[in-house]
């Protein structure tokens, strides 16, 4: 067709237009479908589905769809590892197990039953074909992400049951296609096993390992994005190497790299954008393409296997999710949770149904004939109907529970956290940064102000060097999706600046770096931190990092008695078990027995799935002999050291500069203040400065 000598011809295949169709429709599709209450997921295989071959003829799905699908199937699976409480997932690890075998094993019984008496198909086609309801693909993921609610048990449960149905099923493709391409012999199966088993072991043993000395050594966003990426794709590319599909690897590499990319994170923040917004819609819209809607109104044998295959996916997936819920005694909405993620039927089917049709038997006939193709896109799209509808009202619901069970237990006067970043070194401002955005309460957008303070006499930074800084600070915040608020102001010295904007923004807690000593007279913490603890009753963390927060592997915590009557005790707690949480590592408390006591009753009131253990002394231990602890290079020493006149403070704390330079002078270090009772501003004999 030609127009004002512009020539319009269907499909479009110039790179521009198709590029720009792609993403009116991601642009769109959502802002259209939320106004009618259906996922936009639905209406990202619906736009695939009106523009494909199948539909106006718009679009050809072509290598472009497949290269950037293949990329989105990858994202899926490598998100799901990578955002999973790994804790959780290993407490929850039997019950995922169960959940696979029951979500393969129901489906496998229904699957070759029906397809031989209903569908009058031979045992090894009912047998693929029930491998290709066994399997399920995590599509609707996205939106239990959206929620936040990628750490609840159901969701645990389906990513661990979703690893060992799709194991199992692309076992059954692997062995029945080499049924018939003549290599399904004793050695082909203990080459299979091994080639799988090797690489496992390489990914999961070899890849964390680069991944700590990158990210140790390099701190470039981008360069940090693209090696991750690279793992990603070569974890796929060596699965499918070995036979498998490469969407394991995948997941597995997301599983491997989750204690190094903290959920709050700019690196989680970016790897979540760029997949949420380009490549999943991509492999979403181009699942779209494939499904033939007019299967539906054809009539005869084709619409029959569609809907029994549709029929069979549905009710074996649902009585899977019911079996677990019963089982586990589980609420009905984690039934649903389940019942909704594991109901979605597309990567590992596709392929399953692809390698049955090009399957010629010795009759001539396919193994997997034209109406089981045509049957398994209808099935695809009634599946990730029922699956995005059943997650979307289940992520709603307990999005719900958890804002009105919140509102419940935390009491309306309590004041919302905020940390405050002195910044005046550009070299530690990454990981000051970093640190706090590990602590703080994720629930809050905000919650993070950046100070720096100018020298009224002059000496310092300048103003401009300041707002640098600031502005560096911000930038690390707003790739993490955290507001950082920068405040640049003049005071009569650096630690008077930080005590009046403590006042002035309600700050409940203050992130320093450890001062860097200027001469054999100075002192180990410097003089700040002493004007600083005067002034303030607030938390104060004076941290060391010598490596990224992200990649330390353990948190050794020495705690004095009585610290457990402290008024700042519970806050500290909450603050280590968000940074074990979030780099998914282990926290080990050293202290004596009453006062374990009560950290073990803190931490299972803050955060059960935390991972630590107590190594108990006794009352009278000398605090020096608390202190004789061996510390790795890639563990991190948290010191908890009260101030002066509170009830466990220990007057052996002047001794801790000592002790730190002698035995942990190159160990990442963390020496915390609790927060005390607030005092008056009252000038004493004793304290003739008060907190002025």
């Amino acid at each position: 067709m030609t127009v004002l000598d512009i020539d319009f011809h269907f499909p479009v295949t110039d790179p521009t237009w198709v590029f720009l169709i792609v993403l009116v429709i991601i642009l769109f599709a959502p802002l259209l479908l939320n106004k009618l209450r259906i996922p936009h997921i639905i209406g990202m295989i619906l736009a695939g589905v009106l523009i494909g071959e199948h539909g106006l003829n718009i679009l050809e799905r072509d290598s472009s769809f497949e290269l950037f699908g293949q990329v989105g199937l990858y994202y899926i699976m490598f998100l799901a590892g990578l955002e999973m409480d790994m804790e959780d997932f290993r407490k929850n690890k039997v019950k995922g197990l169960v959940f696979g075998l029951l979500t393969f094993f129901i489906p496998m019984a229904l699957g070759v039953w029906t397809s031989m008496d209903m569908l009058g198909f031979s045992f090894v086609s009912s047998v693929l074909l029930a491998s290709m309801y066994a399997s399920h693909t995590l599509i609707a993921y996205p939106i239990v992400s959206r929620y936040g609610l990628s750490r609840q048990r159901s969701v645990t449960i389906s990513i661990g049951g979703t690893a060992v149905t799709v194991t199992l099923a692309l076992v059954v493709l692997a062995l029945i296609s080499g049924m018939y391409n003549g290599s399904a012999n004793t050695m082909y199966w203990i080459m299979l096993v091994l080639k799988v088993t090797l690489i496992g072991l390489v990914i999961v043993f070899v890849f964390p390992r680069l991944g700590r000395i990158f990210f140790r050594k390099y701190d470039d966003a981008v360069m940090q994005f693209v090696f991750v990426l690279v793992l990603v794709f070569l974890g796929g590319g060596l699965i499918s190497l070995a036979g498998m599909e490469g969407i394991l690897g995948a997941f597995l590499v997301g599983l491997v790299l989750n204690p190094l990319v903290p959920k709050v994170s700019p690196l989680m923040n970016r790897l979540e954008f760029v997949g949420n917004a380009l490549f999943i819609p991509y492999f979403l819209i181009g699942v779209g393409m494939i499904i033939d809607v007019r299967t539906f109104v054809a009539g005869g044998e084709a619409l029959k296997v569609a809907v029994v295959m549709t029929v069979v996916a549905t009710l074996s997936k649902w009585l899977a999710a019911f079996a677990t819920q019963k089982i586990y005694r589980m609420s009905s909405n984690e039934r649903k949770m389940i019942f909704g993620l594991s109901n979605a039927q597309a990567a590992a089917t596709l392929a399953a149904v692809l390698v049955g049709h090009e399957i010629i038997m010795e009759n001539g006939e396919r193994l997997l004939n034209d109406d089981v193709l045509n049957g398994t896109v209808v099935m695809i799209l009634v599946t990730c109907i029922i699956s995005t509808i059943e997650t979307e009202r289940a992520s709603r619901r307990f999005a719900m529970d958890e804002k009105s069970a919140s509102s419940e237990d935390i009491p309306q006067d309590t004041e919302k956290e905020k940390i405050l970043i002195p910044v005046a070194n550009p070299d530690t401002i990454d990981n000051l940064v970093n640190l706090a955005l590990l602590i703080r309460d994720d629930r809050q957008k905000a919650g993070i102000v950046a100070l720096n303070v100018i020298n009224d006499s002059g000496a310092g930074n300048s103003e401009e060097t300041g707002r640098r800084y600031l502005e560096k600070a911000a930038m690390i915040g707003s790739a993490a999706d955290v507001r950082v608020d920068m405040v640049c102001r003049y005071d009569l010295n650096i630690a008077s600046g930080i005590v009046h904007t403590i006042k002035e923004y309600g700050i409940t807690g203050v992130v320093i770096g450890l001062h860097r000593k200027a001469g054999i007279l100075d002192s180990f913490f410097g003089s700040l931190t002493g004007s600083l603890l005067k002034g303030t009753y607030r938390e104060v963390i004076v941290a060391r990092l010598m490596m990224p927060a992200n990649t330390i592997k353990g948190i050794t915590v020495i705690v004095p008695a009585k610290a457990g009557y402290e008024t700042g005790f519970t806050r500290w707690v909450t603050h280590l078990c968000r940074m074990a949480g979030q780099i998914g590592c282990h926290l080990r408390f050293r202290t004596d027995v009453q006062t374990a006591l009560s950290i073990a009753d803190a931490v299972s009131g803050i955060s059960p799935g935390t991972a630590f253990t107590t190594e108990k002394v006794g009352e009278d231990t000398a605090f020096q002999d608390l202190m004789l602890v061996k510390i790795k290079s890639e563990h991190l020493l948290v010191v908890i050291k009260s101030r002066p006149g509170s009830v466990s403070y220990d007057p052996a704390f002047d001794r801790l500069p000592a002790l730190l330079n002698r035995d942990f002078a190159d160990s990442n270090l963390m020496v915390i203040y609790p927060e005390q009772a607030q005092r008056p501003d009252v000038m004493t004999f004793s304290d003739p400065r008060a907190n002025s």
